[in-house]
């Protein structure tokens, strides 16, 4: 037994040493005899570019059955570089390489000739099977190495929602946009392509490293995004105005449903732009003077004060003095005793100022002030700006005037849309948002939050001047002619006098046209914001996007299949 014992351990004691001798002649082979050869295979096959592999997380879209769409995601591919160290006849590997590659003979021959240079990029984003056909050709010196990038696949939608991806400093990462708010979310650390087992064996494993990370889902939906778009390009083409934007937004919960901006700009080819503005998004982050849509708010705030009702009556004498200032209603012609509601039907500053003036300085400034055009509103978009509105806090009447009706104090046009959207909301401002969801690569997920919604008007009050603006649509706009039949709509105008931005005052000549409106009224599923600033040749905002809220509404209702409310 013992003897029989003693020769298995001499047997597998020869088995370990024979395996251990295979392998150090393995070793010996791969890295002595046949070093030159797996190098430049590794060269070929398993190079890094300058950066690790890009790695990032994908933004995604909801459609309206809750399908997801790509909105951002990252595309593969590969990079042609040269070693000019172990280029043997330049001139030669050109004419090899040409068919597969657009790069002038100068430029290769520059590059190639450069014998101190062991990487230089010579061609992007090259297909699967044009590597493999470079590769085959085992050219000297040529190196091909993966490659990964950014890619949007709608081009321009939602560009300035979504940003892009550049560079800061040394470091891909998002800068504008959802890109840049959600970078926690979607930026991984740079991965290297350096995880093959050759490339190991011959010393020139660099592996790399990646970090939690996970994609946004957002609530945009892409036809009534790809629709919003639409409208607002024929918007800006039919009256040549400098910006036009809008944003589609669920008045219950917040949810961005589309949001846009012309003139816009391509996401995958960012580089192009000569003028960086055009990446901002106007909607979050530049403030204006809205004019006359600021009444519905002037008006809930003095119904909900007790100061007035629908049916309370003011001397209209088509103009008012204050302070020294004299203000006028937009064709400066006296009513005599008018109606709150004929101060929405008819846009009528007076009244507006009437109203404020009524209610008293301070508790307007209140009121104002709690429907939050001061504030952040908290979305999910970088840079976003505050309110201007210390005339609210001035002791002079006319400051509070102008404010009733728009003038003088501004805001930005997402604060102004969740502001507008306490009416819908039956007096509760909704916190605006596009994210949804956010799924993280070990297979969880979170809801992102944005805060409890607060109350700022009583239920009574938002009905009330529901009513109201119902009314304004059937009976006044356009003279009625844009009443829709079987669905309720409450919209209102805006026309304002653009600011000089040095001299003060304001030009006699520039207008900023806004429009916003919900529906079905009294069970509202959309409110819609539009704006448009400098239009040529029109005077007043129910002339320029009276057509363009409507078409908008009406896409809605069919899109989504909203049942008839009257």
């Amino acid at each position: 037994m013992n003897f029989d014992s003693t020769r298995r351990i001499r047997l597998i004691g020869w088995c370990i040493l024979g395996a251990a001798l295979f392998i150090a002649v393995r070793l010996y082979f791969l890295q002595v005899v046949r070093a030159n050869e797996f190098t430049e295979r590794a060269d070929r096959r398993y190079a890094e570019s300058a950066e690790f592999l890009f790695n990032r997380g994908s933004i995604f879209f909801t459609e309206k059955g809750g399908e997801r769409v790509v909105a951002a995601s990252q595309k593969n591919g590969f990079v042609l570089a040269l070693d000019a160290t172990k280029i043997t006849d330049a001139e030669a590997a050109y004419q090899i390489l040409v068919p597969f590659i657009s790069l002038s003979r100068e430029e290769f021959l520059t590059h190639a000739e450069k014998r101190i240079d062991t990487y230089k990029e010579l061609a992007h984003r090259l297909s699967l099977e044009t590597a493999d056909s470079i590769t085959a050709l085992k050219i000297p010196g040529v190196v091909i190495a993966g490659e990964r990038w950014r890619f949007y696949p709608g081009g321009v939608r939602a560009a300035q929602a979504l940003g892009f991806v550049g560079y800061d400093g040394a470091r891909l990462v998002g800068r504008y946009g959802l890109e840049r708010y959600y970078e926690d979310v979607l930026g991984k650390a740079h991965s290297s392509p350096y995880k093959n087992f050759f490339a190991e064996l011959i010393g020139a494993a660099r592996g790399g490293t990646s970090t939690l990370s996970g994609s946004v889902v957002v609530g945009i939906e892409p036809s009534v995004q790809s629709y919003l778009e639409q409208v607002l390009k024929s918007t800006a083409s039919r009256f040549s105005s400098r910006e036009t934007a809008g944003i589609v937004m669920n008045p219950k919960t917040g949810e961005i449903i589309a949001i846009a901006t012309v003139p816009s700009f391509d996401p995958n080819n960012f580089q192009k732009e000569k003028d960086w503005r055009v990446f901002v998004n106007p909607l979050v982050e530049n403030v204006y003077e809205f004019g006359s849509i600021m009444k519905p708010l002037t008006m809930a705030a003095a119904i909900d004060a007790g100061v007035v009702t629908p049916e309370t009556v003011y001397d209209d004498r088509g103009f008012q003095e204050l302070d020294g200032k004299t203000f006028y209603n937009f064709d400066k012609k006296a009513r005599g005793e008018v109606s709150m509601q004929e101060v929405l039907s008819q846009s009528l500053n007076t009244g507006a100022a009437f109203v404020a003036l009524k209610m008293g300085t301070e508790a307007f400034a209140k009121y104002l002030l709690s429907f939050g055009i001061g504030d952040e509103t908290g979305i999910d978009l970088p840079n976003e700006a505050s309110g201007l509105v210390d005339n609210l806090k001035s002791p002079r009447q006319i400051e509070y005037a102008t404010a009733s009706f728009g003038q003088g104090i501004a805001t930005t046009p997402i604060a102004m849309t969740r502001a507008l959207a306490a009416l819908a909301n039956k007096g509760t401002l909704p916190n605006p948002h596009l994210a949804t969801r956010v799924s993280y690569d070990l297979g969880t997920f979170s809801f992102p939050s944005f805060g409890e919604p607060k109350r700022v008007l009583a239920l009574e009050t938002a009905e009330t001047v529901t009513r109201m603006l119902v009314k304004v649509v059937d009976t006044a706009l356009l003279g009625g002619s844009k009443k829709l039949e079987h669905w309720s709509v409450a919209a209102k105008t805006g026309t304002a006098q653009i600011a000089k931005p040095i001299s003060g005052g304001y030009y006699d000549d520039r207008f900023l046209h806004s429009f916003f409106g919900y529906f079905p009224a009294y069970e509202p599923r959309f409110i819609v914001f539009l704006y448009t600033v400098e239009p040529k040749s029109v005077s007043f905002a129910s002339h320029t996007l009276t057509d363009p809220f409507f078409d908008m509404a009406k896409f809605l209702l069919n899109y989504y299949a909203i049942p008839p409310d009257r």
